[in-house]
C-alpha cells in the first residue's frame, strides 16, 4: 500500500482543480462523513473531482502510488463502501449537475448529483425518471445498483431508462458506454455496481410526470397480518400507474399525522399514483384500503413529484446510525407474514423500519438477460433497516436487523438489491444476487478492470487467467 503524504500529497493537490483534504486539514472530519454515521473511516485523502481530467489524475496517482481507491457519488452507501481506511476517496460530489433536453426528453446528470438535482431540473419541464424515494440519494450509486422508486411500476428501473454513461476506466481511458458503443460494459453497468470504472455522467430517458397522487394509509401494527395478506394480493394486480410500498414504522410527530397516533407502531402503505388525477381518481382507486379493515389514518393529496421525493428527507437526515439488509421476494408467504408481524411489534427505535418496494409492472418489459439486474421475476425488493441517532444504540439496531433478516431470508428468492447488501456479506451472497449473470459480469470485469483496481464495492473479481 502506497502512502498519501508529504510530497506525494502535494503533487496530487497540484494535479487537481478540485480540493484535496487529508488528516489534520480543516474540514477533514466533515469531508469524510457520509449519510450513515455508523461508518467511521479515515481515508488518507479525499480528492474532490470537478471534471473528467481530475478523475483521470486521481486514478493515475493511485496507480503510481499503489493506493487503494474508493469512489463516492452521493455518499449514501449503507456499508460505507465509498470510504476506505488509509485509502484514497475519489469524490465526485463537485460534479453535481443535471442538464435536461426537454424536446428529446432526456437528462444528462453528473456523477456526483443527487436525485433532487435530477428531479428539480426535469420537473421544470414536467418530466421525471424512476429513481429512489429520497432526494438526497446519489444518482450514481442508485443507478449502478439498478435503481427502483415511486415510478418503477409505471416506467421500470433506473437502468431501464439509462441511455448511456461516460466512464473513466482503471487505466485512465475515457469511454461512453451505450447499446451501440461498448455494449458489454453498458450491460454490466446496469446493475453491476461500481466494479467497472468511474461513471462521470449518466444520460436518462425522461417521462411525462408532473403532479402525482400521493397517499399514506396506516393501520395499528397488530393488524399487520390482515393488511399484508391483503396487500400481497392487491398490489401486483393493480394498474401499473399505482405504486405503493408496504412499511412497518413508528408514526413520527408532526403533520400530516394527528397527535393521537404520534409514537404509535403501525403498518401501512405509501402510495404514488401517476394516472389521471381528474374526478378524484386517486381516492376512487384507493377505496380498497378499507378491505383489510378501516385504517387508523388515511391521507391523500396531489403533489408535485419532487415534493414526494423530499417527503422523508427531514425525517431521515444525514448523520443517523444505519444498519440494513435486504432480499428479493416473488411472494409474501404466510410464514413471511408471521415474521413481519413479530418484528413489527418490536421495532427497537422510533426510526427503525421495514419496507417492501414493488419492482414488478414495467420492470418486466425489459428482458431477463438485457441488463445485469438478475431478478426481473421479483415482485418486491425488501429492506430491513435499524436506524437511530444515538451511537449508543448502534449495536441494538444492528442486532434487531440481523435477527429480523435471518428469520425472513428463508422466505425470500435468495438474492437482494445490490444496494441493500452490507459490507460484511459474503462473496457467495454477491454471486447469488447476480444469479446466472455473475460469470458474464466477471468476464466484463476481466476485460475492463483485469487487476480489480475497483474493489471497494460489492466486488466481482475478474476470473483467473
Amino acid at each position: 500500500m502506497g502512502g498519501v503524504d508529504g510530497p506525494a500529497l502535494e503533487s496530487l493537490r497540484e494535479a487537481l482543480r478540485g480540493p484535496v483534504v487529508a488528516p489534520g486539514d480543516t474540514g477533514y472530519d466533515e469531508a469524510r462523513s457520509i449519510y450513515n454515521a455508523m461508518i467511521d473511516r479515515r481515508p488518507a485523502a479525499i480528492a474532490g473531482c470537478v471534471d473528467v481530467a481530475d478523475v483521470r489524475a486521481v486514478l493515475s496517482f493511485a496507480r503510481d502510488t499503489g493506493t487503494a481507491v474508493a469512489v463516492r457519488g452521493g455518499g449514501h452507501s449503507g456499508p460505507g463502501l465509498c470510504l476506505a481506511d488509509d485509502g484514497l476517496t475519489l469524490d465526485l460530489s463537485p460534479m453535481r449537475w443535471a442538464h435536461v433536453d426537454p424536446e428529446a426528453r432526456t437528462a444528462r446528470v453528473g456523477g456526483g448529483a443527487q436525485l433532487g438535482d435530477l428531479d428539480h431540473a426535469a420537473h421544470a419541464f414536467g418530466l421525471a425518471t424512476p429513481a429512489g424515494i429520497m432526494s438526497t440519494t446519489g444518482v450514481g450509486g442508485l443507478t449502478l445498483g439498478g435503481g427502483h422508486g415511486y415510478l418503477t411500476r409505471a416506467f421500470g428501473l433506473s437502468i431501464d431508462n439509462l441511455l448511456s454513461a461516460d466512464v473513466v476506466l482503471a487505466d485512465g481511458t475515457f469511454v461512453t458506454a451505450s447499446e451501440d458503443d461498448h455494449p458489454d460494459l453498458f450491460w454490466a453497468l446496469r446493475g453491476g455496481g461500481g466494479n467497472f470504472g468511474v461513471v462521470t455522467s449518466f444520460t436518462f430517458r425522461l417521462h411525462p410526470v408532473d403532479a402525482v397522487g400521493v397517499a399514506v394509509t396506516l393501520w395499528p401494527v397488530d393488524r399487520t397480518r390482515e393488511v399484508l395478506q391483503w396487500y400481497r394480493e392487491f398490489l401486483p394486480a393493480a394498474p401499473e400507474e399505482l405504486y405503493g410500498f408496504f412499511a412497518l414504522l413508528t408514526v413520527p410527530p408532526g403533520p400530516p399525522f394527528p397527535e393521537p397516533i404520534h409514537g404509535r407502531k403501525m403498518c401501512g402503505v405509501v402510495w404514488c399514483y401517476t394516472g389521471d388525477l381528474a374526478d378524484d381518481r386517486l381516492e376512487k382507486t384507493l377505496t380498497v384500503v378499507n378491505a383489510p379493515g378501516p385504517p387508523a389514518f388515511h391521507f391523500s393529496t396531489p403533489m408535485p413529484y419532487p415534493a414526494l421525493q423530499t417527503m422523508f428527507d427531514q425525517l431521515l437526515p444525514k448523520g443517523l446510525q444505519w444498519y440494513w439488509r435486504g432480499d428479493f421476494f416473488d411472494r409474501v408467504s404466510d410464514d413471511a407474514v408471521a415474521v413481519h408481524e413479530k418484528y413489527g411489534q418490536n421495532l427497537p427505535t422510533a426510526l427503525s423500519t421495514m419496507h417492501l418496494y414493488p419492482v414488478d409492472g414495467a420492470t418486466r418489459r425489459t428482458g431477463a438477460g438485457d441488463t445485469a439486474w438478475a431478478y426481473r421475476d421479483a415482485v418486491w425488493s425488501g429492506v430491513v433497516a435499524g436506524i437511530d441517532p444515538d451511537p449508543g444504540n448502534a449495536g441494538m439496531v444492528r442486532q434487531w436487523c440481523v435477527d429480523y433478516w435471518s428469520d425472513l431470508h428463508p422466505h425470500s428468492m435468495g438474492g437482494a438489491y445490490i444496494n441493500f447488501l452490507g459490507e460484511q456479506e459474503s462473496a457467495d451472497r454477491v454471486r447469488g444476487t447476480y444469479r446466472g449473470h455473475y460469470d458474464r459480469l466477471a468476464e466484463v470485469k476481466r476485460a475492463y478492470d483485469p487487476d480489480n483496481f475497483f474493489r471497494a464495492n460489492q466486488n466481482i473479481p475478474p476470473p483467473a487467467a
